[in-house]
């Protein structure tokens, strides 16, 4: 039987390891990469034909996010399984329209890793009961306030949402420019867009959003 094909993606070399020394205990499961961003994660999933990608969301380069809509474009058959510190509901809902197949948080670990990937390897879904609890607690506020008006980050770029999570991190225009290699002027238009889109009436209000959906940097 050929061995399921593991890659590990997050930008902290110590929770890699921490995961690969968990995973390569298993029968039959090889470890065929680690990534520590977003960029090189869509790279290494096609070059070595990963079956599964424990992924991060908060990377730099590209986040978890968009590298999963990549692999899962480009290759269908391969299981993403996020693995983060985010239990805000939005994050997950952004989580599940990216592609991903599963969602454990990283304080459940230790104890879901193992079950989580068995599922996405058997061709199921996968969700620990805290992110099950956050989805249907998100599905009856909307429900029970219909015109109610839900701020979202679905649309946003990848640069949007590269600033997006510097402002929650307190960063100036001018910090986020020299961060990000752009221009001031650069980032103010980004910025004008991302607010737009969440509705959002102030930097102030940018800084809150951020916070409450656990989108710093």
């Amino acid at each position: 039987m050929k061995p399921v094909g593991i890659l590990i993606v997050d930008d902290h070399e110590f929770i890699r390891r921490g995961i690969r020394a968990v995973l390569e205990k298993q029968v039959n499961w090889q470890i065929v990469g680690e990534a520590a961003n977003g960029r090189e994660a869509v790279a290494m999933a096609d070059r070595f034909n990963a079956d599964v990608v424990v992924m991060d969301i908060s990377m730099p380069d590209m986040n978890g996010l968009d590298a999963t809509r990549l692999i899962v474009r480009s290759r269908p058959q391969t299981k993403v399984l996020v693995l983060s510190m985010h239990d805000a509901e939005p994050v997950v809902r952004k989580v599940l329209s990216s592609g991903a197949r599963g969602y454990i948080l990283k304080s459940d670990a230790g104890r879901d890793l193992i079950s989580a990937i068995e599922a996405l390897v058997a061709g199921k879904p996968f969700f620990t009961p805290k992110v099950s609890e956050l989805l249907l607690s998100g599905y009856l506020r909307r429900t029970e306030a219909p015109g109610e008006i839900q701020a979202s980050g679905d649309a946003l770029t990848t640069r949007e949402m590269e600033i997006l999570r510097l402002l929650g991190d307190g960063r100036s225009n001018k910090e986020i420019a020299t961060a990000l290699e752009i221009s001031a002027r650069t980032v103010e238009t980004h910025r004008r867009n991302l607010m737009a889109k969440l509705r959002l009436h102030s930097i102030a209000d940018v800084v809150r959003y951020a916070l409450r959906n656990q989108i710093t940097a």
